[in-house]
């Protein structure tokens, strides 16, 4: 029987083979994995909580983010959230100006070939980012958003939204976004 062996990356060659990419990967415990293309509803619903997030933080201290800005989770662990949001100033980990340290809230944005590791061993993963205060992962099967809220002694306690009339409250950037605008113009599948 073969042994399968996988040789980690370090931090360095990760970025060094990120940086002179076409197209972007991540590195999940020192192994740098591709991402997959999306989809029209993924495009949609990106385009749509960035614009939404972006007109709701206008003159605040919150920026919102898109999805080619890399978040340092751990040395071994870097991804490309859909959105992300840092109040304050942003922490970089260099002068490329590539890697935030400090995001907020982090959105992801659910596909049938990421959506197992998004709920699972990403959420894990970014559990462990002090600064972070929330993680929503949004259906782009059905109008349903689930926003995971760090409390106190590290309690992370689940939310569901779902439907027209749902409203998600961000309470850590002072936010409420309503499904029906970010779902705008996305066509869910019927059964």
């Amino acid at each position: 029987m073969a042994s399968h062996s996988v040789t980690k990356l370090s931090a360095e060659e990760y970025l060094a083979l990120d940086r002179a990419a076409e197209f972007r990967s991540e590195l999940l415990d020192g192994e740098m994995v591709a991402m997959s293309g999306g989809s029209m509803r993924h495009a949609k619903l990106g385009a749509n909580v960035l614009g939404e997030l972006h007109m709701a933080l206008r003159g605040r201290e919150c920026q919102a983010y898109s999805s080619d800005f890399r978040v340092r989770v751990s040395a071994a662990t870097y991804t490309y959230p859909d959105a992300t949001v840092v109040c304050g100033q942003p922490i970089l980990a260099d002068e490329r100006q590539d890697i935030l340290l400090n995001p907020t809230v982090i959105f992801e944005i659910l596909s049938p070939s990421t959506e197992r590791y998004d709920r699972g061993l990403k959420l894990q993963h970014y559990r462990r980012i002090e600064s972070l205060r929330d993680y929503i992962l949004v259906d782009q099967n059905q109008m349903r958003i689930e926003q995971y809220t760090r409390g106190d002694a590290n309690t992370w306690t689940l939310r569901d939204y779902a439907g027209p009339n749902a409203t998600l409250t961000i309470e850590s950037i002072g936010v409420s976004l309503a499904l029906d605008r970010l779902y705008d113009r996305v066509e869910i599948p019927r059964d």
